[in-house]
């Protein structure tokens, strides 16, 4: 397989990702409407950035057991909100979870100290808390799945979380991720 067809296969999966997570996401909560509810563009933008940085075997699980949400007629978006009210509680408190949170946070604190006027609030018990949520509506393979994208990317030396902003600065029109965080300074 060509880069150029993974890249393809990729995109994708994303694309069908993003399709039903916008329809769940319309939904959350009809009467009080966010602002990415309002401009659905915003929603993808972000959800695509933190996508492509996962493995093509992490998107594929993931899509999968979105589509057998969708087909049990559950909302994985409306779960997670319900969650992080604490209106439902969260199922796994597994190790991989634990790990995944563990990793994502000490990349989120890099990111906010090495970015602060791109990533100035969002941190701490509430990003830990949002993401905890998040993942618990995962199935078992699939976090499975993203955490041994998330060992790999961290024993390469990355930090997805700025990966996925850098991707979030260059969808935006900035040249990188270290000109949005100067432009925002000023």
């Amino acid at each position: 397989m060509t880069e150029e067809t993974k890249k393809d296969r990729k995109a994708d999966l994303i694309n069908q990702i993003l399709d039903i997570e916008l329809q769940w996401f319309l939904t959350v909560n009809p009467t009080i409407i966010s602002e990415c509810q309002q401009n659905p563009d915003a929603f993808k933008l972000i959800r695509s950035s933190h996508f492509e940085t996962w493995s093509e075997e992490t998107l594929a699980l993931y899509l999968e057991h979105s589509a057998e949400a969708q087909k049990e007629e559950r909302n994985l978006v409306r779960e997670k909100y319900a969650k992080m009210q604490k209106l439902i509680p969260c199922q796994n408190s597994s190790d991989t979870l634990n790990e995944s949170v563990a990793i994502q946070e000490r990349w989120q604190q890099e990111a906010r100290e090495k970015y602060p006027h791109v990533l100035r609030e969002g941190g701490g018990t509430g990003f830990s808390w949002y993401l905890r949520c998040e993942l618990d509506t995962y199935s078992p393979a699939t976090l499975d799945s993203l955490v041994n994208d998330l060992r790999a990317a961290s024993r390469e030396g990355r930090n997805l979380v700025i990966e996925t902003y850098g991707r979030i600065a260059k969808k935006l029109g900035y040249s990188s991720l270290e000109e949005w965080n100067r432009k925002q300074k000023a």
